[in-house]
């Protein structure tokens, strides 16, 4: 979905209705060089990371690591960088 918006003279922005009631009421500003976003704060951010850490609450700090190191160097191999 794109949506155009605009500030006040107070520099306030509107938020629809239907995207507040779908992605809540509070938002990081992310700024970029070109664009900024907005980004959804969870209402209880520690249930929201408990959450998306679930499936590595059974895997060891060892495995997440591993894990983490093939994918960079699967990276590196994917933009010819042989390390």
């Amino acid at each position: 979905m794109v949506m155009s918006a605009e500030t006040d003279g107070q520099g306030r922005l509107y938020i629809p209705k239907d995207v507040r009631e779908k992605y809540g009421e509070k938002y990081h500003i992310v700024t970029y060089e070109d664009r900024i976003e907005l980004v959804p704060v969870a209402d209880d951010p520690l249930t929201a990371v408990r959450e998306a850490a679930g499936e590595l609450r059974d895997t060891s700090s060892d495995d997440i690591r591993a894990d983490i190191e093939a994918e960079g160097k699967a990276e590196a191999r994917e933009k010819g960088d042989d390390r």
